[in-house]
């Protein structure tokens, strides 16, 4: 080692000494002792101190208690757990905002519609007591084929009958189908005549033309959506009461993929006005996008009151639950209609996605790739590879989001090129019985691979992607354990994870997908003060029981933003 490098280390290692020294010379604002303190950093402690918004200290109970002032909050947690705050690793932020203030149409345990006549009723009750005048638009969401008594989505004609004066939208819990009644359709222009759009579908009354009401993946974008008649004020009032939501789930990193532009500049601007007491990290839906603009999109490595921009985000395919996920296989059961050959299809140009990759890695904006179906999943990996021909060693943690039908070749492939998948791991519980059928039993039982990818050493995170799911962590985290369906069968037991590696997907896991692993997901020294306290410890009770545990109190930049 040269004189100068030496001298380098030397100061290095002087300055982490007397920052160090100085944390600790701090008086502490908050202080937490307990046996139930779970760092994720492998450390065991008894004891944590933060100042600011940082936690400045662990240790032992005698060690911490030293940085006590007559001002610090001490929190004896008994029974009680402390972990990181946890990372929404995908999810749509804004749409959950929206949605609390539409007519939710779910199936349990989420909502309480069972049948076609359920969502026709609820749409009448909320016509006669929101007296919504004729003409203006009645939108709904999360109504669950698999789980209707009839197994069939609602059509046009089930609409009509909640009401013909009032334009209907109701959308599917995936997200990717919705339903408009004949009013809708009519003020859309969709007759017979319509054709089909690029990466979506017009579903038809059998044997005719003409359309049924139910559209898929990119049809959705010619029917009325969600924010017809939504004020920018009432806008903004529903995000902040969605922070609140989200901080009751432990949740202290948001994601709010799938946005435009202006709604980017928007949020920045109410951020400004009044920081976001917990972060949000937006990306940029690519799809529809020219090239000149998509230029424009860059990676924010910095949150500024809050929030910031996190890169892109491609829609490959549709979704198992709405059999729109484009597989290389055929279905074994698809949707009405399908032929046996049925595969789905891509909802995006794979050239396209394929051609814009190489740009977008190579100036460092991370890219989003939802791809649900094995052949999406193939092109996602393609598009990755040629970005990365003259980057081999290019840190881009491209994510592959839910990613339920992968193969174990491609988590190989995965592993090869650096790509992280972020499974949908809520599948197995609300869809595991539905995939069965979908899918045959080999091919449902590997979804969500958790286990599969742990054993390649491959990071990986879960979601909820909420609004499709409520963001609730623990349930979350308990069907990544688990693995059991609706109907109480363990789909893919070889699958299932421990806690501890539930917990790194939604800590340490989702901290390294945002690049944020040297600011979250462990509670360390020097790190966000961004914490959670739990009811129960999840490594130590039954873990079927571990979706009932309550969260006590979220912190965020070491402030109280949810207490029980």
């Amino acid at each position: 080692m040269s004189t100068r490098s030496l001298v380098t280390l030397v100061g290095i290692v002087l300055l982490n000494f007397i920052a160090i020294q100085e944390m600790l010379a701090q008086e502490a604002e908050l202080i937490f002792l307990g046996d139930n303190i779970i760092t994720m950093d492998d450390s065991e402690v008894s004891a944590v101190a933060v100042s600011g918004d940082r936690i400045i200290a662990t240790g032992t109970i005698p060690e911490i208690l030293q940085l006590r002032g007559q001002s610090t909050r001490v929190i004896e947690l008994g029974d009680q757990a402390l972990l990181p705050g946890f990372i929404d690793a995908h999810g749509h932020f804004s749409s959950v905002a929206r949605y609390t203030d539409l007519l939710d149409l779910s199936s349990p345990p989420v909502g309480g519609v069972n049948n076609i006549d359920d969502i026709v009723r609820l749409i009448r009750r909320r016509i006669e007591q929101q007296q919504i005048p004729a003409g203006e638009l009645v939108y709904g969401f999360g109504y669950d084929d698999s789980l209707l008594a009839e197994q069939r989505h609602p059509t046009r004609d089930d609409l009509d009958r909640a009401s013909t004066n009032h334009p209907i939208v109701i959308r599917h819990v995936s997200g990717h189908l919705a339903v408009a009644n004949s009013f809708a359709l009519e003020q859309a222009g969709i007759s017979a005549l319509s054709q089909n759009p690029a990466g979506g579908i017009i579903r038809r009354r059998e044997g005719t033309n003409e359309p049924n009401g139910v559209m898929e993946e990119t049809a959705l974008g010619v029917i009325p959506g969600s924010s017809a008649n939504l004020s920018p004020e009432k806008a903004a009032q529903l995000r902040r009461a969605a922070i609140d939501l989200y901080a009751g789930y432990g949740i202290t990193t948001i994601q709010d993929a799938n946005v435009g532009l202006d709604y980017v500049q928007r949020t920045r601007e109410e951020a400004r006005v009044e920081p976001f007491k917990v972060d949000i990290v937006a990306y940029v839906l690519a799809n529809s996008l020219s090239d000149e603009v998509l230029q424009t999109v860059t990676h924010e490595p910095n949150y500024t009151d809050g929030f910031r921009v996190g890169g892109v985000k491609f829609t490959l395919d549709g979704s198992p639950q709405g059999r729109t996920a484009w597989m290389s296989m055929p279905y074994d059961q698809g949707p009405p209609g399908a032929d046996s050959n049925y595969v789905a299809y891509p909802s995006y140009d794979p050239e396209a996605y394929k051609a814009r990759m190489p740009g977008l890695l190579a100036r460092g904006v991370p890219v989003l790739a939802h791809a649900n179906g094995d052949a999406a999943i193939q092109i996602m990996l393609d598009g990755v590879e040629a970005a990365l021909a003259g980057h081999p060693n290019l840190d881009h943690r491209s994510v592959t989001i839910h990613a339920q039908l992968v193969r174990p070749d491609q988590l190989d492939r995965m592993k090869a090129l650096g790509i992280i998948p972020s499974f949908y791991s809520v599948h197995p519980y609300f869809w595991g019985d539905w995939h069965r059928l979908s899918f045959g039993e080999q091919r449902a039982s590997f979804i969500s691979p958790v286990q599969a990818t742990i054993e390649r050493g491959i990071p990986f995170t879960v979601h909820n992607d909420s609004p499709i799911v409520p963001p609730d962590m623990m349930r979350l985290l308990s069907i990544t354990v688990n693995r059991v369906t609706r109907s109480g069968y363990v789909l893919g037991p070889d699958q299932r994870a421990t806690v501890m590696q539930g917990l790194y997907a939604i800590t340490q896991g989702a901290a390294y997908q945002y690049f944020e692993e040297d600011e979250k997901g462990s509670i360390t020294p020097g790190k966000r003060a961004d914490l959670v306290i739990l009811q129960h410890n999840p490594t130590r009770i039954d873990p079927l029981e571990i979706g009932n545990i309550a969260i006590i109190e979220t912190f965020s930049r070491g402030q109280s933003v949810y207490q029980q």
